[in-house]
């Protein structure tokens, strides 16, 4: 029939799938970037019905929707950019990182106590034993960015191990030791200072591989008195009190995301 044309697909950006106009996302992906939720907790609610747009539910995880204007609600309450909030804490020993404990031990949310965390999240883990800096935001892209892979931002630990630290291990440490099918490998490590019965160490690692440093010490047969995250990137934890939390400054955040930028297009970070 003359006239009838036939029906055209939706220009696409540069993420696949994506219609065009950077303020067209995924639901999932809206309340992650509304700062709600991570992108798979916001599947599991949508899956479950929980999510209205304009007021309907819908429970379709590829659904589209423009950030400028949809209405997004969750358990009826309406969904609105948070303020970003980007913070440090020196995590002392003891405190697992997660926000429920199953078994009732203390959390590192024990020290946000007088703030108001309902969305924030830690950035990363510290394991139950190790201290020093961990961050936490709401803002979910910033976190993963920082957690890829591909970016590789550095961080730096202070190590107590009980013993001197001498050429051999130092050396280990950098060729890399294999633990569990993992090839766990040091970036940088320098002798910070010595004792008659231990020694102190600067470890560098640019991934973050679960216990990565007690695992590469146990294999050498070393074990680990302390440990503690003293920088990421050019973020250090400095003069910060043990159990204090404060915010980052505008350049500190800027200077993290400089860094990831830096990192995944291959410029010196």
């Amino acid at each position: 029939m003359k006239g009838t044309r036939k029906a055209q697909k939706p220009k696409t950006g540069r993420e696949g799938g994506q219609p065009a106009g950077g303020k067209r996302v995924t639901l999932p992906r809206a309340l992650s970037k509304l700062g709600f939720c991570s992108r798979t907790q916001a599947e599991a609610l949508v899956r479950e019905g929980r999510v209205t747009v304009g007021g309907r539910v819908t429970t379709d995880t590829e659904t589209w929707v423009d950030l400028s204007e949809a209405v997004i609600a969750v358990d009826g309450t309406r969904v609105a950019a948070e303020e970003r909030v980007y913070l440090m804490l020196n995590k002392p020993r003891g405190l697992v990182t997660t926000r429920h404990d199953p078994e009732g031990r203390p959390t590192v949310f024990d020290c946000l106590k007088h703030l108001d965390h309902a969305h924030l999240s830690p950035v990363g883990r510290l394991d139950k034993a190790s201290e020093g800096l961990l961050l936490f935001t709401n803002d979910t892209e910033f976190a993963q960015a920082l957690l890829d892979p591909e970016t590789h931002v550095a961080k730096t630990y202070h190590v107590q191990m009980d013993r001197k630290a001498d050429r051999e291990v130092l050396d280990a440490m950098m060729r890399g030791v294999s633990h569990d099918g993992d090839l766990l490998r040091a970036t940088k490590v320098r002798t910070v200072r010595e004792g008659e019965k231990n020694s102190w160490i600067e470890v560098v690692l640019d991934e973050g591989k679960n216990r990565q440093i007690r695992r590469m010490l146990e294999v050498l047969g070393i074990e680990c008195l302390r440990l503690l995250r003293v920088s990421i990137g050019d973020l250090a934890l400095g003069d910060l009190e043990k159990g204090a939390v404060r915010a980052l400054t505008e350049e500190e955040v800027a200077s993290l995301r400089r860094r990831i930028a830096a990192r995944r297009t291959g410029r010196p970070g």
